[in-house]
């Protein structure tokens, strides 16, 4: 007499297949993940990339050639880089100049048609506040404005802001108020011939 064979029921053999358990799944993957680039996160010390310099001269020079007459440190500082330059000559020129210092700070210059208080507002904070102002030094030959106000915000961004013609300037950042005077007293508008 032969022994019955048991009959298939149409389950799984060990565990339900169902969306919730599909989801469950999926969201244990999503955690599993997180935690593994958190851990592995905590162990690299260059999480952080530092942008490329660009040529600071010749930049500058097919800014002019464009037909603008951009303010700009005529040098850079010992270690700072020049990372990037904004130009919207659509409308009211707006020239804006990227730094970084030897220690990764950041400092800009902006020469745009707008009051230097609503520049300075717009630039580091609309919450900044009016602080010691900067004279530059008479040993400077023809600066570019003489007369700056300062401004700073809550975050320990400073500001310095002139009058330029029909522009204001500013020059700001994150980096000291010596640092950003040290900019100030540089800028020129003399044209660049990157080539000479």
């Amino acid at each position: 007499m032969s022994t019955p064979q048991p009959q298939p029921t149409g389950k799984a053999g060990r565990y339900q297949r169902s969306a919730v358990g599909l989801i469950t799944s999926l969201v244990v993957t999503v955690i599993g993940l997180g935690a593994l680039f958190y851990f592995t996160g905590l162990f690299r010390n260059d999480l952080e990339i530092k942008p490329d310099a660009i040529d600071f001269a010749e930049t500058i020079e097919s800014v002019q050639g464009g037909g603008l007459e951009p303010v700009y440190p005529a040098t850079l500082p010992e270690g700072w880089i020049a990372t990037g330059i904004d130009v919207d000559p659509e409308g009211e020129p707006v020239f804006m100049l990227r730094m970084l210092t030897d220690d990764d700070r950041y400092v800009a210059v902006r020469q745009e048609d707008a009051s230097p208080v609503a520049l300075a507002r717009a630039s580091i904070d609309e919450d900044a506040v009016e602080t010691d102002g900067y004279q530059v030094p008479g040993a400077v030959a023809d600066p570019v404005a003489r007369d700056w106000k300062g401004f700073s915000d809550d975050g320990g961004d400073h500001a310095y802001v002139a009058e330029y013609g029909d522009d204001s300037l500013i020059v700001f950042g994150s980096a000291s108020t010596e640092e950003l005077q040290r900019i100030i007293d540089s800028l020129v508008t003399t044209p660049i011939d990157a080539t000479g």
